[in-house]
């Protein structure tokens, strides 16, 4: 048989070995993955019925019992960990007055990790609301707070603003051994302020930090005088400012003069 005859029947043998090779590993692997995926199918038949018979609640939250997490998820449908809504648990956690944001996760074969983030309440809003630190408004009840809060007060959609001027005010103030207590807001956005040894400073609509800036330079002189009390500080000028008094009583001056 002439060379070049003889070399292209050798390399026509070689192509069929590697065709019948390829064409028995993809089969192979289709049988593999027929097997893997009907193995799969009855495992999940088998379990379809498993159940949460476990909830962690993670977190720590400190307003939020426990038991009302676990009430508002039980809510939910437990009957099948696979058909199990996370989402629906995690809007039933998020409903609970306290609770900021909620996060679930299931955990293989029984088991429901629920991490809780709470608000963080840093004012009362309007009386019946709370703000949290990020300018925020939540409904819930205030008995639970260990400490007491400034009152903030202002039209529906101020309350971002109104909580960042409280706290440039209330930095401001700390010079003069000042605190804020309250702060309010106007339908027309003129500011009022009221500080804990009860002076009510009215500040108006415009340049308002620099108007705190203004009573707090001439204080050091309004407590000199010994027969009366700052009462309201009238800061609503281009210039200047109006001041009325409160006449103290015999033993408020007594003690006016110790202090």
């Amino acid at each position: 048989m002439h060379p070049f005859l003889e070399k292209a029947q050798q390399l026509k043998q070689q192509l069929n070995w590697s065709l019948i090779f390829g064409v028995s590993f993809f089969l192979v692997v289709v049988f593999s993955i027929v097997q893997i995926t009907s193995g799969v199918r009855q495992w999940l038949v088998e379990n379809k019925d498993a159940q949460i018979k476990h909830l962690a609640v993670l977190g720590k939250p400190q307003y939020t019992d426990e038991k009302a997490i676990i009430s508002a998820i039980k809510k939910a449908d437990l009957s099948s960990f696979f058909d199990l809504d996370v989402k629906k648990i995690q809007h039933l956690v998020q409903d609970l007055p306290w609770v900021a944001t909620a996060s679930v996760r299931k955990q293989w074969p029984d088991t429901l990790q629920v991490y809780v983030v709470e608000h963080h309440a840093v004012a009362i809003w309007n009386s019946d609301l709370l703000l949290n630190q990020s300018g925020e408004v939540f409904e819930a009840s205030s008995d639970k707070l260990s400490e007491q809060l400034p009152q903030l007060y202002g039209p529906e959609g101020s309350e971002l603003e109104a909580w960042g001027a409280f706290k440039q005010f209330d930095g401001m103030l700390k010079v003069n051994n000042l605190k804020l207590t309250s702060l309010a807001l106007s339908e027309r956005f003129s500011w009022q302020l009221w500080l804990d040894n009860g002076i009510r400073l009215k500040l108006g609509r415009k340049e308002k930090a620099k108007r705190v800036q203004r009573f707090i330079d001439v204080y050091p002189r309004m407590e000199k005088r010994a027969d009366a009390q700052v009462d309201v500080v009238d800061l609503r000028y281009d210039t200047g400012l109006a001041v009325s008094w409160k006449l103290l009583e015999e033993a408020q001056l007594q003690n006016k003069s110790k202090a």
